[in-house]
């Protein structure tokens, strides 16, 4: 079976499954039928053999009918090759018969001028329709000659040219017509969807947008307001136990360590409000305010820290945020919960990537129950997953606390 082209595509949907481009080809079997019918009463009243035959009339009504008929089921019948050839003989055979009844002029123009409109409807812009036409053609001709004579075929040929060029240009450019407003009224829709989709997409962009600034929200408030007070409650503990032993050198010392840790927590406070994104970090290299993070949690918790780090000549914004952040949070989760001993930081770069270890020797934990209420250890873990790092926690109760984390160091700033 040829694949059929759009104009035969049109057709075939016509009657099967059609669809709003094929509906608009209904005026056309509307306005055939309306001709034919007009054919049939012209006939009846212009042939006496009709009139005075019951029987013929009944036969010519009932091959006219069935004429008709087989326009409007064309469609089903160009589905195949086959199913066409056989089509156009059956109508062929029933132009012929429904002329040769009435033996009128007229009438062959008329019958095989709709015969010629379907068959471009039909087999589009073939080469079987040009054998169709030409057939066609051959038939009217053969009905002119048996009623009119072959001297009046000339008058046939001046006839039936012309009309057959008008139908085949107005049946394609009518089916053409049919197809621009198709294809106008689906990109219409398309168009209206896309627009849905947009909005959709819109409403999802900014349900993420309000989810990722929530997140970020609440890891800037535990990183800066709650780290800062969890500091500073050690801090306040430790010199209240050295006040109670009148040790109070020592007691002022961490004073003096509190008071600027409030400062920072609070100008930490001030660039998450004023801002709302991460702040930036003041112009200290991080090995430095590891080190300072690491001699106060010594001083406020009294638990030794070994520190070991071991730097690239440059670090983003990003990496250094974050390694800052997590060095902070496992030091004040060691000295709030771990009653550990011993504590040690790892800075090291390795294979381009920034390897972090925080140790302790604590009573350890179950990570599989980390959720609500660690809050301190879901940002961390969020914020080494945006600079595409990975964080690992390995503990077991009774045997101490690691995290591990490596963040690479292409992140961008």
């Amino acid at each position: 079976m040829a694949h059929p082209n759009r104009l035969q595509r049109l057709w075939q949907k016509a009657i099967g499954q059609p669809d709003e481009d094929a509906r608009r080809v209904w005026p056309f079997f509307i306005m055939l039928t309306v001709a034919m019918l007009f054919i049939y009463y012209w006939s009846v009243n212009d042939s006496p053999r009709l009139q005075s035959s019951p029987a013929l009339l009944a036969v010519f009504t009932v091959l006219m009918i069935s004429y008709i008929v087989m326009f409007w089921l064309s469609p089903r019948w160009a589905e195949r090759r086959p199913q066409a050839v056989i089509y156009l003989m059956v109508q062929g055979a029933l132009a012929f018969t429904l002329v040769m009844i009435v033996q009128n002029v007229a009438m062959i123009f008329g019958v095989f001028a709709a015969l010629v409109g379907v068959s471009v409807g039909m087999l589009g812009r073939t080469r079987s329709l040009v054998v169709a036409l030409v057939l066609e053609m051959g038939l009217s001709a053969l009905c002119f000659v048996l009623i009119a004579g072959s001297v009046s075929l000339g008058v046939w040929l001046l006839g039936t040219g012309p009309a057959v060029v008008f139908i085949v240009i107005y049946v394609t450019m009518y089916v053409r017509e049919i197809e621009a407003r198709g294809r106008a009224q689906t990109l219409a829709q398309e168009l209206e969807a896309a627009n849905r989709q947009l909005t959709e997409y819109a409403a999802q962009v900014e349900d993420l947008t309000l989810a990722n600034e929530r997140q970020r929200m609440a890891r800037e408030l535990h990183d800066t307001l709650a780290q800062g007070l969890a500091g500073l409650v050690l801090q306040l503990e430790a010199i209240d136990s050295h006040l109670s032993r009148g040790n109070t050198v020592k007691a002022q010392a961490i004073t003096q360590q509190a008071m600027e840790r409030a400062r920072l927590t609070l100008a930490d406070a001030r660039r998450a409000i004023d801002d709302l994104r991460s702040g930036d970090l003041p112009n200290v290299d991080l090995e430095t305010v590891v080190r300072e993070e690491t001699d106060r949690f010594t001083a406020a918790s009294g638990i030794p820290c070994e520190l070991s780090i071991v730097l690239p000549s440059q670090l983003s914004e990003k990496v250094h945020e974050c390694a800052l952040r997590l060095v902070s949070e496992a030091l004040t989760n060691i000295a709030r919960h771990a009653q550990a001993q011993h504590a040690a930081v790892s800075l090291h770069a390795i294979e381009q990537a920034l390897a972090i270890e925080v140790h302790d020797d604590g009573v350890g934990f179950d990570p599989a129950q980390i959720g609500a209420g660690h809050y301190g250890l879901i940002g961390l873990r969020e914020r080494a997953r945006l600079i595409g790092g990975t964080l690992n926690i390995e503990s077991a109760p009774g045997q101490g606390t690691t995290l591990k984390v490596q963040l690479p160091l292409a992140a961008g700033g």
